[in-house]
C-alpha cells in the first residue's frame, strides 16, 4: 500500500491506497512543528485507527511547502516504516512536461494538483486550489504545465483581517443569505465569500480566454466546496486531489523508489 502526504502551512493531508489506486484511507490535521518520533507516532496510530497493517504500507511520497517540516517527515517515514519516500520535484516523471520560465520554482503541491487533474479530467485543465493560499495552475492541450496564478486565501485573509481589526467578531466561512450582510457577521462572510468567488471566477476566465479553449475547471481544498456552489466556472470539486496527484506522480516513478536498508 501507498501511502501519501500534502504537507502544507495550514494542515497537513494523509492518504493511504491500494495497489489498485482506491482509497484505503483519507485524513486531514493541523500542520505544527513536531519531532520525528510524534510525527512517527501520529501516522502508526492514524493508520492503526483506520485498521490499516502499518507493514502494508510499502512506498511513500509527499509533498511539502515548508522546509522546516519537511525533513520531519522524511525522518519519520524512513524511521517508522523503514522507507525512503518520494519528495516531489520538477526532476520526477509527472506525466506532463513543465513550460515555466523557472521550472525549479513551481511549488510541489501545485505540481501534484496539475500531474492529478491532467490525469482524471484531460487537457486542457484548470485546478483550483482553495487552501492557505489560491492556486490555480493550468495544463494546456498538449500536456504541458504553463503556469497560473497565486492569491492570499480565505483563512489567511480572515486572520488578517481579524488580527488588524480589534471590534470585528470571528466567523465561519459560510455563504451568507445575501450580498447586503444585515449584520456584521454576514457583512463579513459577504465580502469573503462572495469576494472571493469573484476573484477566482474572473482570473478563471483570463485564463480560459488566454487558452482559447474550453476546460474542466476542478477546485479542491479546504474551501472548495462553499466557493465552487457559488461559482460560475468551477465545474467540479475533487477533495483530495493533491493526494491522488501524489499517488499518480508516484506511479510513474516506483521503479525508482522502494524500502530503504
Amino acid at each position: 500500500m501507498l501511502l501519501v502526504l500534502d504537507i502544507g502551512n495550514t494542515s497537513t493531508s494523509v492518504g493511504v491506497f491500494s495497489e489498485t489506486g482506491s482509497a484505503a484511507l483519507y485524513a486531514n490535521f493541523m500542520s505544527s512543528e513536531r519531532t520525528p518520533d510524534e510525527a512517527g507516532l501520529l501516522l502508526e496510530n492514524l493508520l492503526s485507527s483506520k485498521g490499516v497493517p502499518k507493514g502494508a504500507i510499502d512506498g511513500a511520497i509527499l509533498c511539502c511547502v515548508v522546509p522546516s517540516l519537511e525533513h520531519v517527515w522524511l525522518a519519520a517515514i524512513e524511521e517508522y516504516f523503514s522507507l525512503s519516500p518520494v519528495v516531489v520535484s520538477d526532476k520526477l516523471d509527472l506525466g506532463i512536461r513543465i513550460d515555466m520560465d523557472f521550472p525549479g520554482e513551481v511549488g510541489a503541491d501545485r505540481l501534484a494538483n496539475a500531474a492529478g487533474a491532467a490525469e482524471k479530467y484531460g487537457r486542457p485543465v484548470v485546478a483550483v486550489d482553495l487552501g492557505t493560499a489560491i492556486n490555480i495552475d493550468v495544463v494546456s492541450a498538449e500536456g504541458a504545465y504553463i503556469g497560473g496564478a497565486i492569491a492570499p486565501g480565505l483563512q489567511t485573509s480572515v486572520k488578517t483581517l481579524f488580527s488588524r481589526t480589534a471590534k470585528l467578531p470571528q466567523v465561519a466561512l459560510e455563504t451568507p443569505p445575501r450580498a447586503i450582510g444585515r449584520n456584521t457577521v454576514n457583512a463579513i462572510q459577504s465580502g469573503i465569500v462572495f469576494g472571493y468567488t469573484g476573484l477566482v471566477d474572473e482570473l478563471v476566465r483570463r485564463i480560459l480566454a488566454e487558452l482559447g479553449a474550453k476546460a474542466p475547471v476542478v477546485a479542491t481544498g479546504g474551501h472548495a466546496e462553499v466557493l465552487a456552489s457559488q461559482s460560475a466556472t468551477i465545474g467540479a470539486v475533487d477533495r483530495w486531489l493533491t493526494l491522488e496527484g501524489l499517488r499518480i506522480i508516484y506511479g510513474r516513478n516506483k521503479t525508482r523508489f522502494g524500502r530503504a536498508g
